[in-house]
């Protein structure tokens, strides 16, 4: 037989901490106290009508409701759920055992069935911890006396002689169950909670519980597989002998794991210690280091201090000299005194010459000794900054890298990392990041806590470099920060707009998707039969589409991507007053008839062909970026040629009327121009053949998680 004093933790409220009293099977199958389920809902049913606050959390010192159940109740409370009540109506209890929310049914807390098997072993446990404790007969008059049994169905101690005055022969109490003295009374028969007036006979298999027939034949367990209690029973009673006899069996290899525990136990008492020396003596040599340079510090500020003051004490001692009658006046007026011409001249020579030194020093006065300690001053900001740093470095965390290709710079700054062996070791990350500023020398570095492996700033300068670096930290150890990474933000703020459909939009060659952030021109059917009827040049034109929002004033920038399968594409700027010349220009741009060069050495055909364009654009296509043919660019038609950025940026500044084309994964300026913005400017996109243009989205704060589930 187990000892009754063994089984201590297994008799505690994971609630209250304290033994069961009156507990009651939560379908999660723990169990709570009656009176602990009640404050814990009561609690919970606060929580919710105080919007979750910590003060709501405090109805009794015997509960506490986990993190998630109150992080449930918030966004309950933020979807506009309010609930009040005097007494627990909610569905949901927040397990103390398992920390998850178990709906209790519509009936709550009498749906709930009372462990009394659980309450007989609590009252064997009491028994045996006060074995000197007597149970006193309910019935005695004082003083009363120790009871020799307990009557089951009256649910009383009684001594032999109130027994037999309350239980008397051929009477129907003659005929009560009666124990050995307790103070845990049970009824004869289980009945069903749901069914007040009826007993529990069978079992649900689905729902692990104890119903009655009317909760097979309609109740909420109408659908469920069910046996009989008495199968339930056998089977139940079979399985935990079998499970306790194996757990028996396996005594001396429970007994070698405990042995092995107790080891591991000692081992880490030694190895904290030996850290803890470790450490010790890591600070102590810090120690060491900072009183020597101390010492060395005051030492020199000591001797500074002597050589200052004694300048200045022997200055004094010259100034008083020059009083009368006192030092070197005083002498002075002695020699004036002499009347031998040829001994006055032989003293009063070198006297005059230290007369003049101190009218000249007396004149231009100034200290022997500066009085400041200004040279004197120590500089620890950045010892103060690695002693900030300093904690436990475990070659076992692995240093997380930023994922550059994954971090983007454009309304906001997502930053992204990953650890090498794609495991995710570390509990937090710490980033760290600062602006780089040629000016300032001293570098502050702002630091933000990720629980993730991405994280969202916002409210970072435009047109600005900035550097970044993480580390993870799991408990107090953390590992080495990572390779700094160093990312530009977009030159002005981020202009947000979408492909408009309905002005000069084609839908015969254009396609927009459903969010009119991706627009695509197929060569289809419909170009095969414009061109058919021709038999000279090609019939190409452009389709243009236009953004649906207008710029005014201000500089503002935006980018998109254009896929490496399109032929040609041309973004730019239009102005509001030649949006309908763009639309109703029908030059066959790659007809013969159009050709730049057609052979004449005039260049009217230059001057036509750029006179003829209403708004400014560049051309990219084949996965190049075409410089325009300018008088500033290059003549060599190579060297205006360049590879297709994978992000392409445009900065509108309208207060200096000029346009630049950037390569928006490095914020580098490709090309720029001047643009007249004498009236609302429009994002501009012309593609022909097979070509693809997508907008760049927004960071938000949730764009990694909708990425991520994508």
């Amino acid at each position: 037989k187990v000892a009754i004093k063994g089984i201590e933790r297994e008799l505690i409220c994971p609630a209250c901490k304290e033994l069961f009293t009156h507990p009651l099977i939560l379908p999660c199958q723990h169990n709570v106290c009656h009176k602990c389920v009640k404050e814990i809902l009561f609690a919970f049913e606060d929580s919710f009508a105080d919007g979750g606050s910590e003060s709501s959390n405090q109805s009794s010192p015997r509960i506490r409701i986990s993190a998630s159940s109150m992080d449930r109740i918030d966004r309950i409370n933020r979807s506009g759920i309010k609930r009040n009540s005097l007494t627990p109506r909610s569905t949901l209890f927040p397990c103390p055992g398992c920390q998850r929310d178990i709906d209790l049914g519509e009936r709550g807390i009498n749906g709930l069935f009372r462990n009394f098997t659980l309450e007989t072993i609590v009252e064997r446990y009491r028994q045996a911890a006060r074995a000197a404790i007597a149970i006193m007969c309910d019935f005695c008059k004082p003083p009363p006396q120790e009871s020799t049994k307990s009557c089951m169905d009256c649910s009383a101690s009684y001594c032999n002689e109130c027994f037999k005055i309350h239980h008397p022969w051929g009477t129907v109490k003659a005929q009560h169950e009666y124990v050995g003295p307790t103070t845990n009374f049970r009824p004869k028969i289980l009945m069903c909670p749901e069914h007040e007036m009826e007993r529990v006979n069978m079992y649900c298999e689905i729902c692990r519980r104890p119903v009655c027939h009317l909760c097979k034949l309609g109740g909420a367990h109408a659908n469920h597989r069910v046996t009989t209690m008495s199968t339930a029973y056998k089977t139940l009673k079979e399985k935990l002998s079998k499970d306790i006899e194996y757990l028996i069996s396996k005594d001396s290899q429970v007994k070698a794991h405990i042995t092995q525990l107790d080891l591991l136990l000692k081992e880490t008492e030694c190895n904290s210690e030996r850290a803890k020396q470790e450490a010790s003596q890591s600070f102590e040599k810090l120690y060491h280091v900072l009183e020597e340079k101390k010492s060395a510090a005051l030492r020199a500020i000591e001797t500074s201090k002597n050589i200052r003051l004694e300048k200045l004490q022997t200055q004094v001692e010259e100034y008083q000299g020059l009083l009368e009658n006192n030092g070197l006046v005083g002498y002075a007026q002695e020699v004036l005194k002499e009347t031998d011409p040829s001994c006055f001249v032989q003293t009063a020579k070198q006297l005059h010459v230290r007369i003049q030194k101190a009218t000249e020093s007396l004149k231009s006065f100034r200290p022997a000794a500066e009085t400041t300690f200004e040279d004197f001053v120590v500089d620890t900001a950045k010892q103060e900054d690695i002693l900030g740093d300093l904690s436990f470095h475990s070659n076992g965390l692995e240093i997380p890298e930023i994922n550059e290709e994954q971090s983007r710079m454009y309304n906001k700054a997502l930053i992204c990392w990953e650890c090498p062996g794609k495991t995710d070791s570390a509990d937090i990350y710490v980033l760290e990041y600062h602006k780089l500023n040629r000016e300032d020398e001293s570098v502050t570095w702002q630091k933000t806590e990720v629980c993730g492996k991405s994280k969202v700033l916002s409210d970072l300068d435009d047109d600005s470099s900035y550097a970044f670096r993480v580390r993870g930290y799991k408990g107090s150890i953390c590992s080495p920060w990572s390779r700094e990474v160093i990312l530009r933000t977009p030159p002005a703020p981020v202009f947000s707009f979408l492909f408009d459909d309905k002005c000069g939009y084609n839908n015969e060659h254009l396609q927009l998707n459903p969010r009119r952030t991706s627009v695509e021109s197929r060569a289809g059917f419909p170009l095969l039969l414009g061109s058919e009827r021709l038999q000279v040049g090609c019939y190409t034109t452009l389709d243009y589409i236009i953004g649906d929002t207008g710029i005014a004033k201000g500089k503002h920038f935006w980018a998109f991507h254009v896929e490496a399968y399109s032929y040609l594409v041309k973004v730019g700027v239009v102005p509001s007053n030649k949006i309908q010349k763009l639309f109703h220009n029908t030059h066959d741009v790659t007809s013969p008839r159009y050709e730049q060069d057609s052979g004449h050495d005039s260049g009217s055909e230059d001057a036509f062909f750029d006179s003829s364009q209403p708004c400014t654009l560049v051309t990219l296509g084949m996965k190049k970026f075409f410089i325009p043919a300018t008088p500033a660019a290059p003549k060599d038609p190579a060297s205006r040629i360049l590879p297709l950025p994978s992000c392409l940026g445009i900065c509108l500044d309208c207060d200096r009327g000029r346009v630049g084309f950037y390569d928006a994964g490095r914020m580098k300026c490709l090309y720029e121009c001047e643009v007249d913005c004498s009236g609302i400017m429009y994002p501009a996109f012309a593609l022909m053949g097979g070509a693809a243009v997508h907008l760049e989205e927004a960071v938000t704060a949730k764009y990694r998680e909708y990425h991520d589930d994508i």
